[in-house]
């Protein structure tokens, strides 16, 4: 990193609006984006209720080719805006040793379902009976504090077998083939079209120390399929993406990489992009078996 720093754009929008923000953000930062939203704790044991708006955000590098990118972002994020409307993008630097200080005043532990707690890599777990799930948020994707990271871990939670082979299709941070090896997975394939989530995954899984059972790579169903990795099928499979990229990968046969009798666990997913999700699951032989929602969001649960 140059001295220079970086430069963070942020957005401070609505559950509804936050994945189609992220995903101009990410256009142009190949670290990733995080989406904050503040969660309310009635008592320790709680899951935590997200609410409220979520702050998008992502950082460029200071270099030679900020302004033109900075041009750009504004013009995409004008054309966002006929659409929705948007607040004004903040620009700000941020000088690479405020990092941490600024990771560390805002990233907090969160606990999810009856045994997971997700927390920076930073603090030690001081909840009792809780399994830890560390992750350094610095500039990653999937930190566990937004509703669809939280559906799917509470659904990862409820449904592995021990001793289960699983697969995380569009990775991120490795934050949920993380949880699932330590809730008993004997192994994960976590895959990624993005190489810095790759990085992340392998970062975080040395963190937990599990990067022994955790297999990742760049790619997706099509190399899953082709038999690129050591595993092409398991009995447990989860995605937490965008719903119209769920509908893509079911066409491209993301049915085919479950086991009989498998489950597969969606999330990423609008609520009234539901529908569209589980006719598309159904036309591929597939049968909804649970699903659960934060505010606007909802996982879905299908067995093979």
């Amino acid at each position: 990193m140059g001295e220079a720093g970086w430069l963070e754009v942020s957005l401070t929008v609505d559950g509804e609006l936050a994945e189609a923000v992220a995903e101009v953000i990410g256009r142009f930062t190949p670290q990733g984006v995080v989406m904050e939203q503040a969660v309310e704790f009635v008592d320790t044991e709680g899951e935590g209720t997200p609410y409220g708006p979520v702050r998008v955000y992502g950082y460029l590098l200071k270099d030679g080719t900020t302004e033109q990118k900075c041009r750009s972002l504004k013009e995409a994020f004008w054309h966002l805006s006929q659409i929705r409307e948007l607040p004004t993008p903040e620009f700000r630097t941020v000088e690479d040793e405020d990092w941490m200080a600024a990771w560390k005043k805002h990233y907090h532990p969160i606990p999810i379902g009856n045994r997971l707690l997700v927390l920076p890599a930073w603090l030690e777990p001081n909840y009792p009976g809780r399994i830890p799930v560390k992750i350094d948020p610095s500039m990653a994707f999937g930190t566990g504090t937004h509703p669809t990271t939280q559906l799917c871990l509470g659904l990862i939670e409820k449904f592995i077998q021990p001793g289960q082979a699983v697969m995380d299709v569009g990775c991120g941070s490795g934050i949920l083939s993380i949880a699932a090896v330590k809730l008993g997975a004997i192994k994960a394939l976590a895959v990624d079209i993005d190489t810095a989530a790759i990085r992340s995954t392998r970062e975080n899984a040395g963190i937990n120390d599990v990067e022994q059972q955790i297999e990742s790579g760049v790619g997706s169903i099509s190399e899953i399929l082709h038999g690129d990795f050591s595993l092409q099928q398991t009995p447990m499979v989860f995605a937490n993406i965008l719903a119209p990229v769920i509908v893509r990968l079911l066409e491209d046969g993301m049915a085919d990489i479950i086991s009989q009798d498998g489950v597969i666990i969606l999330s990423g997913i609008l609520i009234g992009q539901a529908l569209e999700v589980k006719e598309k699951a159904e036309s591929c032989g597939l049968v909804e078996v649970d699903r659960a929602s934060i505010d606007d969001w909802v996982a879905l649960v299908f067995k093979k």
